[in-house]
């Protein structure tokens, strides 16, 4: 079928007319020629970010100057040992500076009123030029509003605030020592590949308590390392009062979370991996906002309407937070700003954008189902102010640091998301693919990739996914884990190496290798794993809270299993860490995509190549195979990785020994062909209780 040219009410000269203004339109409408009647929404996408990057030069200087905003706003300590402060508090009628300094004196240092609702102040220093606010003071601002209310607020640029033991709300500390980290290591290279391990510092120690990012440096980046994990992507490291939100609920956008310990000791954390070549990428909330007033953003100047949209709009409806008003000159200050105070002082290397879905629509994904078809991307439903945001900010982070990466959580599929801003794209770098995981929970060992419409098809052309059988989203109460899907109670009874196998371990342990391999090397562009899922971590991920009394059991990864050689997890995780070093010695993620030669939905046997190597899986509960033919392009082979072998809890039923070659007959539209002498299925004993397999090939 031929894609149409235009839009039905569209024209040629309004296609040309988008060729004209999108400098490299052209070549999205190539890869995917069904786009091309959508061609004035990305004309009127890069008109808005073009139009909105010329206003920011032309009244700010440009967007190197607009994005320093936490240069000037908080509270900074000048060259004369004086203080300057500075907020936008469009709503208040009056603001002030209070705290141990001045008694807590509400109104003895007020700031002077500036245009466009900002607000400064210079605090002199003391007569001996010593430091009147030193390091470690508590500040707060006190808000006059329009109403007569006082209110007190912590500044939305603090970089450090804490909550002492019985307080309800955080303190905001003056962050201001006298000798701050220095790093000591270069940003590492963008990675060829991109293994990412998803980490949260709070749950890293197997103790039932909070772990500290000195903890996390010390005892799990050398895991990391070893396993072959090239980066981490670090939640829950923008402060949030509530711990059980997985630090989705942020009430200061520019403090690093005091639970863990202090902003130097993150530095020396994300510098430590730096030295280990480890890229660490941040996953930053800019798609919402708590709803604290007093320790968040929320209400700062009295107003709902701050940083926020006023009324119902400004609120999530499921997530019961703030929505940010993308379209305010000082919102996006704050939050390009924001982005590159995470780049600059804590020498992160780019983001996760969580909740891209929320931004990109008006109707958040709430009751969406997006089933690929192109007209569910465009109209007006695509918040425009909110894409325009996300196309400055990866505009942002890629020219300041070229081997930056970002990575879009979003669901619906959005095309060109990924694509060059120049394309009219969103200049993201990657796209998790948020339905891998779905599904293998749905169907538990179905092999995923499903029959598209050819739209969908050419979605794959304009898209670069991260691929992964589970995140932290399928280790939270009320679902489970894949080895706890597959495996269920028997993990505390039957994981001891000193008792048989039963069908449920040996089964549950066989799959967990398949289906993560088969995701690693067929999924995407890139792979994740949540931190403990690689050696099939044990029960679900439940943080303190009154509805657990407040316990810490299950908030927290036990490493210590996969160490304890009596327990079958060391298998798990020697596979995980075999498979990461094969994929760096061979580096199928950045190959072009596999072809799938063999998909028999009735011998459950699955082939395809990448990276010239070849894959074969046999899904099958019962039955192996002998010389069954397999088709290829290649023509020498040895056995790599085997999850049959012993030290991956496997059977050892092949001989790593024998080298083999295919012959020149075709097969599965491969010109040669391979006849292999054994392939096992992923038991030693026949099953008969498994339901019927099918197997899904799903265009991401």
């Amino acid at each position: 079928m031929a894609a149409p040219a235009a839009r039905a009410d569209g024209s040629d000269a309004a296609l040309a007319a988008a060729l004209a203004d999108v400098p490299d339109l052209g070549r999205l409408l190539e890869v995917d020629p069904y786009l091309k009647p959508y061609a004035p929404d990305f004309q009127r996408r890069y008109n808005r970010f073009s139009q909105t990057l010329d206003n920011i030069g032309k009244n700010e200087g440009g967007i190197d100057k607009f994005s320093r905003g936490y240069e000037s706003f908080g509270v900074h300590r000048c060259a004369d040992g004086g203080l300057y402060c500075k907020e936008w508090a469009p709503g208040a009628e009056g603001v002030f500076l209070t705290g141990d300094f001045n008694d807590w004196n509400p109104f003895s240092y007020p700031y002077k009123k500036l245009d466009y609702g900002k607000w400064d102040l210079y605090i002199p220093p003391k007569p001996n030029k010593s430091l009147l606010v030193p390091h470690g003071s508590k500040l707060k601002v006190v808000i006059r509003s329009k109403s007569g209310e006082i209110l007190y607020r912590i500044s939305p640029w603090a970089k450090y605030v804490v909550r002492e033991s019985g307080n309800v709300n955080y303190d905001w500390i003056h962050w201001d020592p006298e000798q701050p980290y220095k790093f000591k290591h270069s940003r590492p290279k963008k990675p060829r590949s991109l293994r990412i391990y998803e980490s949260h510092v709070g749950i890293s120690s197997h103790e039932g308590k909070i772990a500290s990012y000195k903890h996390f440096t010390c005892n799990v980046l050398p895991r990391i390392k070893g396993l072959g994990y090239n980066c981490i992507q670090m939640m829950a490291i923008m402060e949030h009062a509530y711990y059980a939100s997985f630090g989705y609920q942020i009430t200061s956008f520019f403090a690093a979370s005091s639970r863990y310990g202090t902003p130097e000791e993150l530095k020396e954390l994300v510098d430590t991996a730096h030295s280990m070549g480890i890229t660490v990428l941040l996953d930053v909330v800019h798609s919402h906002a708590s709803k604290n007033s007093e320790d968040g953003l929320n209400m700062f100047d009295g107003t709902d309407s701050c940083y926020f949209h006023s009324g119902p709009r400004g609120t999530h409806d499921l997530w019961d937070s703030r929505l940010f008003i993308y379209s305010s000159w000082e919102v996006l200050r704050f939050l390009l700003s924001n982005i590159r105070w995470w780049l600059e002082e804590y020498g992160f290397d780019g983001f996760r954008f969580d909740g891209v879905t929320s931004m990109l629509y008006h109707h958040h994904g709430i009751g969406a189902s997006f089933s690929g078809d192109y007209h569910e991307y465009f109209g007006l439903q695509v918040d425009e102010d909110a894409l325009t945001y996300l196309m400055l900010a990866n505009h942002l982070v890629h020219t300041l640091y070229p081997d930056s990466i970002t990575i879009a959580e979003d669901v619906s599929g959005m095309p060109a998301l990924c694509s060059p801003i120049s394309q009219g794209g969103g200049g993201f770098d990657y796209r998790l693919a948020m339905a891998i995981p779905d599904k293998w929970i749905q169907v538990r060992l179905y092999v995923i990739k499903e029959d598209c419409t050819h739209g969908a098809k050419m979605l794959t052309a304009t898209l670069k996914c991260i691929a992964y059988a589970e995140s932290h989203d399928q280790a939270l109460v009320g679902d489970k884990s894949l080895a706890f899907w597959l495996m269920d109670a028997e993990m505390y009874t039957n994981m001891s190496v000193l008792t048989p196998f039963t069908p449920v371990i040996d089964r549950g342990i066989q799959l967990h290798k398949m289906i993560r391999l088969i995701t690693h090397a067929l999924g995407g562009e890139g792979y994740l794993n949540f931190m403990g899922n690689e050696f099939g971590h044990p029960e679900w991920l439940d943080f303190p809270r009154k509805g657990n009394n407040e316990s810490y059991h299950y908030a927290r990864r036990q490493f210590h299993l996969t160490d304890d050689d009596l327990l079958r997890y060391k298998f798990l995780n020697n596979f995980d860490r075999d498979m990461n070093k094969l994929e760096e010695r061979c580096g199928w993620l950045s190959a072009p995509q596999a072809f799938v030669s063999e998909k028999h939905e009735g011998n459950k046997v699955i082939a395809f190549e990448r990276a010239a190597l070849l894959f074969i899986f046999n899904f099958h509960p019962s039955k192996s195979y002998t010389n069954y033919r397999v088709g290829t392009t290649l023509r020498t082979f040895k056995i790599v990785l085997d999850s049959d072998a012993a030290e991956y809890g496997g059977h050892q039923r092949l001989d790593h020994n024998t080298d083999f070659f295919s012959e020149p007959y075709e097969h599965n539209e491969r010109p040669s062909s391979l006849l292999v002498s054994k392939v096992f299925n992923i038991f030693s004993l026949n099953s008969s209780d498994w339901e019927e397999f099918f197997i899904y090939f799903m265009a991401r």
